[in-house]
């Protein structure tokens, strides 16, 4: 009789133990879905030229298109509504806040160093680029972790063919 009583709260344990590791290796995989979102955003953003500079013989980014480019690559990649809201039965829960965007153009001498000490940012772009910084929320499947929460960051630079 005593093996049993200990049996039922060792499976206790067990099952809180299983729980635990269930949840941070969907963490895991939520944070890299995150990360590979952002690249994939400040990327498209990047290469969005701006005609009319070009013509006058400056790679520049237009930074409305970069900015549309952005948040189209985020919408697609997270399943997000134009809002930045998940789409309904999909894995997020909460808004995705874009933090920082900021283009980077040549009216500014290369190589840049862009720096962030609030949330402890730094990179060096070589030519023009952009900046994408993204707050994601992780919903936890059970309760047994604390509530995490990713401030995602992301850089990209304008190629040159």
């Amino acid at each position: 009789m005593y093996k049993l009583m200990l049996v039922m709260p060792m499976m206790v344990v067990w099952m809180l133990l299983h729980a635990l590791q269930t949840d941070e290796e969907l963490a895991v995989a939520a944070l890299f879905q995150g990360k590979h979102a952002v690249n994939r955003a400040a990327h498209a953003a990047a290469q969005q030229i701006d005609t009319a500079a070009l013509a006058e013989g400056r790679l520049q980014i237009d930074e409305r298109a970069a900015i549309e480019a952005a948040a189209l690559y985020l919408q697609r990649n997270l399943q997000l509504d134009e809002s930045g809201r998940p789409l309904p039965g999909t894995y997020l829960r909460e808004k995705v806040e874009v933090v920082e965007f900021k283009v980077i153009n040549g009216d500014r001498s290369f190589p840049y160093t862009y720096r962030n000490d609030s949330l402890d940012y730094e990179v060096t772009l070589r030519r023009p680029g952009v900046i994408l910084i993204a707050k994601v929320v992780y919903p936890r499947v059970f309760t047994v972790i604390e509530p995490i929460e990713w401030t995602i960051k992301g850089a990209a630079e304008l190629t040159s063919g």
